[in-house]
């Protein structure tokens, strides 16, 4: 079980990434899949989660910037993150709790 992060970079304030988490050796079928954030000094945070009824939450520190959705394979998960600002600024994580499985994470630096 391996989970996979990228689509990460840097992007200008007011901009927009997309997050991709890939699945290996399983697919995401019945899981909760969540993405996280951690900041330098600062704790890791949940910035959104997706569940297997397609039900899906963003922290209220990226509601209305966020969209997280997964693919009709159910391999991939993606995280949209629109008008950026440089708090967001952080490595992310993908994350299924079922399987205590963390990806190793994609750094995102939005510049002012």
């Amino acid at each position: 079980v391996q989970l996979q992060a990228s689509g990460g970079g840097l992007v200008q304030a007011g901009g927009s990434l997309r997050l991709s988490c890939a699945a290996s050796g399983f697919t995401f079928s019945n899981l909760v899949v969540g993405w996280f954030r951690q900041a330098p000094g600062k704790q890791r945070e949940l910035v959104a989660r997706i569940d297997y009824g397609g039900n899906t939450i963003c922290a209220d520190s990226v509601k209305g910037r966020c969209t997280i959705s997964g693919d009709n394979a159910k391999t991939t998960v993606f995280l949209q993150m629109t008008s950026l600002k440089p708090e967001d600024t952080a490595v992310y994580y993908c994350n299924v709790p079922f399987y205590h499985a963390w990806g190793r994470g994609t750094q995102v630096t939005v510049s002012s």
